[in-house]
């Protein structure tokens, strides 16, 4: 088939309408009908280019039609569709004939041909209409993080503001998304977000300086996590950024959970040089800081509530809570050092931490106007007290001693005639009086009982008592809560202060007090009485408690009260029930009322069977914990196939032909089920603490950058 092209010459100011496609426009010339026809192979003419054809006419600007050169053209036209009545166009292919518009081939369209259906997410299509505003995206991912939909609000963030619809993000939507990552320890993307804020010129506020430093301290790897915090706060002393007294509280608790309390006090330093007047909260990390130290936690606890005290500050529910926290998990060290810095009368001309009042910031502010000198002198009241927090145990504690050996020796050669009646504490040797002898100190214990404001109160400015020489035997948890008046007397201490108790508090109290004592049983009232709404939490605790004990009995017995409230047991109360299940048949019966109760047990509520088993060494008791887990498809994790293998490993010193061990009788059936029980059950893989907040596609990225990072080290 020819091929036809349609020109026109450059210079011609004639248009033709109503042509035909594929004919051929030439220039006029006078007397002659224009040519509309050349030959193929033909070249094209001087002043000819291809235009293209349209049904409607069109004239360009200064062109004229006249009459005969219509007539002319139109004759020119009709001769030549005679002549070539013979040739067919379009004959090339039927399959385009109708199209009017050509589009390039992409390579979004070759991949449709490559894709099936299901294998991969078809591409996201730009949307249509108006643009959200920054804020609406604030907003959005802000409710989306209240939602614990962290990975959602990255997602909205990252691809549909920042990809899609290609949004300039503004300093709230970074910070928002820092303070979501903070929240769960999330420090790697925190920073990232924060290092492409910092990349768009965008500046960084004091809501995400402190979003960050609560990242660090949220993170399950504490050591890394006080890494990254130091080195925020090296990068902003160079800048010579400052910080208010909420960027500073989250600092505080980056050093109290990841570091220690020495660490806080060089923080707490800093707090006062800036002129911040401390709050309780501020207290309240310091407390923090005391109770990682499980040995002296308790003591260090008790001087920080004394200096909170002498300035005027009161604690708060929270405040409260850790100071009970602080009884439950630490000791009270050296009773010689505690009974000198806890039991010696209160001296106002010590050096002491002394700031202003809120009322007083004015005047702080002018201190602080004034030059070093009292920055410094302030400064030196911290380190003052740093050092009687922290007493050397070499020196003065050999002092201590000796002092409290001559005191001791006053005593006994003094008359026993006191004036004042004398109270003693309920716990043997936790508190010891001048002049009292042992049948004076058991009939106080008696009389003690039923009037528990009595007892001395440590927490109380007003304390301690003349009457009080030293701290005796401080061992028990039980001992720690009678230092601080026990049950009503803790009570009675936090009305005073306004502070409410809240069922944390009991929760606590429940953990502190005396096993099978009148305190224990007055819980139920005094949380009635303060019209404080019991929690399953509360009774897991008083189940707990009695479990360890190895009374099953009084752990069941919790459960009516526990119904009687509305209350419905969880798996956390089948697991503290498990705790005394030493022998074989209450630990299957547990199993079995858990089957009839429609609940299926977790891997917490066998481990917990299995560390009873192993504890009395049966075998038979393991197997079938081990047979109920393949029954119902419960995978083990880490702990279980850790506290197996233990089972299963023979005795360094056993010699089975030497002699006959009745305890390790069945531990050869046990190793051949264990081995086979292996083999059939699919374990358990920690999942990753930032999982459930990557997108696939992040996730992989991150696995790339944490092999890139190991790679140097193996070398």
């Amino acid at each position: 088939m020819r091929s036809m092209r349609l020109l026109f010459a450059s210079p011609c100011r004639w248009v033709f309408s109503g042509v035909p496609r594929g004919r051929w426009a030439g220039p006029e010339e006078p007397g002659k009908a224009p040519c509309l026809l050349r030959s193929p192979g033909q070249g094209l003419l001087n002043g000819w280019r291809p235009f293209r054809s349209s049904r409607a006419s069109c004239k360009l600007p200064g062109s004229d039609l006249r009459e005969g050169d219509a007539g002319s053209c139109a004759e020119a036209v009709g001769e030549e569709e005679e002549e070539d009545e013979g040739v067919e166009f379009g004959t090339l292919s039927n399959k385009f004939s109708s199209r009017k518009y050509y589009h390039k081939t992409t390579s979004r369209f070759q991949n449709l041909k490559l894709r099936e259906e299901g294998e991969e997410e078809p591409e996201r299509k730009p949307r249509r209409g108006p643009r959200n505003t920054p804020y609406w995206y604030f907003l959005k991912c802000k409710a989306l993080i209240k939602d614990d939909k962290l990975a959602e609000a990255l997602e909205l963030f990252e691809v549909q503001m920042l990809k899609e619809e290609r949004v300039w993000p503004e300093e709230s939507n970074y910070t928002v998304l820092i303070g979501g990552c903070g929240r769960v320890g999330y420090v790697k993307k925190a920073f990232r977000l924060y290092n492409d804020m910092k990349k768009r010129g965008l500046t960084p506020t004091e809501a995400t300086y402190t979003a960050l430093f609560n990242a660090c301290a949220e993170s399950p790897w504490k050591d890394s996590g006080l890494q990254s915090a130091l080195k925020l706060r090296q990068q902003l002393k160079s800048k010579n950024e400052d910080l208010n007294l909420i960027t500073y509280h989250a600092l505080l608790k980056v050093c109290a959970l990841c570091s220690d309390l020495r660490m806080c006090f060089d923080v707490l330093k800093e707090i006062v040089h800036k002129g911040h007047v401390l709050t309780a909260e501020t207290f309240s990390f310091l407390l923090m800081g005391c109770i990682k130290d499980s040995e002296n936690g308790f003591r260090y606890a008790l001087q920080v509530w004394k200096q909170m005290t002498k300035l005027g500050i009161k604690g708060d529910s929270h405040t409260y809570n850790l100071m009970l926290r602080a009884a439950r998990d630490c000791g009270i060290g050296d009773p010689v050092v505690a009974s000198e810095l806890l039991l010696r009368p209160t001296d106002e001309n010590s050096s002491q931490l002394r700031l202003a009042p809120r009322r007083q910031k004015e005047k702080v502010k002018n201190q602080r106007k004034k030059g070093t000198e009292n920055a410094a002198a302030v400064q030196l009241d911290v380190e003052a007290m740093e050092k009687q927090l922290f007493q050397e145990n070499s020196v003065e504690a050999e002092e201590l001693i000796q002092q409290q050996n001559k005191d001791v020796n006053q005593t006994e050669t003094e008359p026993a005639a006191l004036d004042s009646p004398n109270v003693a504490h309920s716990r043997m040797g936790a508190l010891t009086r001048r002049g009292q002898n042992e049948v004076e100190q058991e009939q106080a214990r008696l009389s003690q009982k039923l009037h528990f404001c009595n007892l001395p109160n440590l927490l109380d400015s007003r304390m301690p008592d003349a009457a009080v020489v030293s701290l005796g035997t401080v061992a028990t948890p039980s001992d720690r809560l009678a230092l601080m008046g026990d049950v009503e007397g803790f009570l009675n201490k936090m009305k005073e202060d306004n502070a409410e108790p809240n069922i944390k508090t009991f929760t606590l109290l429940a953990e502190l007090v005396e096993p099978q004592s009148t305190s224990e049983s007055s819980l139920l009232a005094c949380l009635d009485e303060c019209k404080v709404k019991a929690d399953v939490t509360f009774f897991n605790t008083l189940i707990r408690k009695k479990s360890k004990q190895g009374d099953l009995e009084g752990a069941k017995s919790v459960l009516p009260a526990l119904v009687k409230r509305g209350l419905s047991p969880n798996l956390q109360t089948f697991c503290n029930l498990a705790i005394a299940c030493h022998q074989e048949k209450d630990g299957l019966q547990l199993l079995s009322d858990m089957k009839r109760s429609g609940v299926t047990p977790n891997k917490y509520i066998y481990s917990t069977l299995i560390a009873a088993a192993v504890r009395k060494l049966d075998y038979s008791y393991l197997t079938e914990i081990l047979r109920d887990m393949r029954n119902n498809q419960v995978p083990p994790n880490e702990v279980i196939i850790r506290q197996l293998e233990f089972a299963a490993q023979y005795p360094p010193k056993f010699d089975r032909y030497k002699s006959k061990n009745p305890y390790l009788e069945k531990i050869d059936g046990f190793r051949g089920y264990y081995y086979q029980w292996l083999k059939v059950m699919a374990g358990e893989e920690t999942p990753h603490p930032w999982e459930k907040y990557r997108t696939v596609k992040r996730a992989v990225d991150d696995n790339k950058e944490e092999a890139a990072q190991e790679q140097p080290g193996q070398k």
